[in-house]
């Protein structure tokens, strides 16, 4: 790929289309029967281990749950692999991928199971690109754009948790960071770990902002696990009528 084509598209030539307008609600505000739970933090922050753990909870109550990860998409997610492995990917490029695997999961996933009356889980939701995409270099303005067809979740957790913490955690898993991950992508320090700390460190800031603008229940990460947990499952047991999603026994 040549340098020019690296460079960032501009705001004008991509702009979302203007037949979709962005969507402020929640889905109980929009009317569905099904209420969206998301958690959203840092990477090592521990939000997918709550996630994880809250969904087996509610799934043990006998309710109808179903789970939707970050970048999940089969339709999309070999061409991520391949363009992050060979580096290929512009901060437009990037954004505008995830996008897509977003809107192929919000359209054949997350929309009809909210209809039907499931409780949805997402490990991410479109605050991660508001952060990531931002950092990377896209226009928040033209960002958000993107994902103006997207409602809001019925309950958003932010797990916030110190950047040590975080690295620290990510390593006791694996020997080494990815890539993209400590932000290498973007040349911010050619030491990995110092290039992790800054690119985490302005996605922190970024959701710092955003907690307030959207209301996240924002939980103390460096707690221990089963702390965390306990306090989630009592805030979702306040927030969402939870008989309402119960399966229904067999005759």
């Amino acid at each position: 790929m040549t340098d020019a084509s690296r460079k960032r598209i501009p705001l004008s030539h991509c702009r979302a289309s203007p037949r979709f307008h962005a969507v402020k609600q929640t889905f109980a505000e929009l009317g569905y029967p099904g209420r969206l739970i998301a958690v959203e933090g840092l990477d090592g922050s521990g939000k997918s281990t709550q996630i994880y753990l809250l969904k087996r909870w509610l799934e043990m109550q006998g309710l109808k749950v179903f789970f939707s990860e970050w970048n999940s998409s089969a339709l999309v997610k070999s061409a991520t692999s391949k363009g992050k492995k060979q580096n290929l990917l512009t901060p437009t490029t990037f954004s505008l991928i995830h996008a897509t695997d977003f809107a192929d999961r919000y359209e054949r996933q997350l929309v009809p199971l909210l209809k039907a009356g499931y409780l949805v889980l997402c490990d991410r939701y479109i605050f991660t690109a508001y952060a990531r995409d931002v950092v990377r270099g896209c226009p928040p303005e033209w960002v958000r754009g993107v994902y103006n067809f997207a409602a809001l979740p019925d309950l958003t957790f932010f797990f916030k948790a110190g950047l040590e913490v975080s690295l620290s955690r990510i390593l006791d898993n694996r020997p080494t960071l990815k890539h993209h991950e400590a932000g290498m992508d973007l040349n911010l320090s050619p030491d990995p770990y110092e290039s992790f700390r800054i690119f985490q460190g302005r996605i922190f800031e970024q959701y710092l902002a955003m907690s307030t603008e959207f209301g996240f229940v924002v939980m103390d990460a460096n707690q221990r696990i089963e702390e965390q947990q306990g306090i989630v499952r009592r805030l979702v047991d306040s927030h969402v009528h939870l008989d309402q999603f119960r399966l229904a026994k067999a005759a």
